[in-house]
């Protein structure tokens, strides 16, 4: 019997202390395992690349294939050069990039015959019309968005609403009557080629920083309903009846 019970109690001290280990294990692991609390801008929860659509557009934007960013960020620098500093009309030059597209091609099919080239063989081109109607459709459906937003805000009914929506044209503005159009244009295409990659580059630092703002204008915003906007007569709304 004694033999027994000395085979029995090492075996169950083995499994309660493989349980433990076991569990043990467990609770580390799962302590070990990451959570993903942190905020991101704007409340982002895929990656960069994926949040800006992926594919070809989100490449360029942020610097992945660098031969087609850097030339389209000069390409438009040339553009806001010739149009601002020397001040090219957007007709007249038009018609000199035509002029001399047409001057070379047409002196090429010339010139080919006495040097026995090949005759250049100009591409038919076709406007696709299913892409036509999905840009056509797409403008439809942010125009009536911007004139239900519109509406929206001029009913009345939200007052933190309204002031944000004259703030920021306020902001815009005051933005405009320091630059022309083209100069606007242009700066929102740089920021739009600079903006995600520096983003992207600098991602914890810029989620940290706009944690911290995003608290501070919740903080003033209270102040200012508290102060001022709680204190404001509110307008009884009026609903239409029908008179039978």
């Amino acid at each position: 019997m004694s033999d027994l019970v000395e085979e029995i109690v090492p075996e169950l001290s083995a499994k309660d202390q493989g349980d433990y280990s076991s569990s043990s294990s467990t609770d580390g692991d799962d302590f070990r395992q990451p959570t993903n609390d942190k905020s991101h801008l704007f409340g982002r929860q895929k990656p960069v690349h994926a949040a800006l659509g992926g594919g070809k557009p989100a490449d360029i934007l942020l610097w992945r294939n660098k031969q087609i960013s850097a030339g389209m960020l000069v390409a438009a620098t040339v553009i806001w050069l010739l149009f601002e500093w020397i001040g090219y009309h957007l007709l007249t030059f038009i018609c000199h990039s035509l002029i001399l597209t047409l001057a070379i091609l047409f002196f090429w099919s010339n010139i080919s015959h006495f040097v026995n080239k090949t005759p250049m063989e100009f591409p038919e081109i076709i406007l696709p019309e299913k892409l036509w109607t999905q840009v056509a459709l797409l403008l439809r459906d942010r125009f009536n968005w911007a004139f239900v937003v519109f509406w929206e805000v001029a009913s009345g009914k939200d007052l933190k609403k309204f002031l944000y929506t004259i703030l920021g044209l306020w902001i815009v503005s005051i933005v405009g009557s320091w630059f022309d159009f083209l100069t606007i244009v242009y700066i929102l295409f740089v920021m739009m080629l600079t903006v995600p990659w520096f983003y992207e580059k600098h991602e914890d630092q810029v989620d940290t920083y706009a944690h911290k703002a995003k608290k501070e204008l919740k903080r003033q915003y209270s102040h200012l309903d508290e102060k001022v906007l709680q204190k404001l007569p509110k307008v009884p709304f009026v609903k239409n009846s029908k008179h039978q």
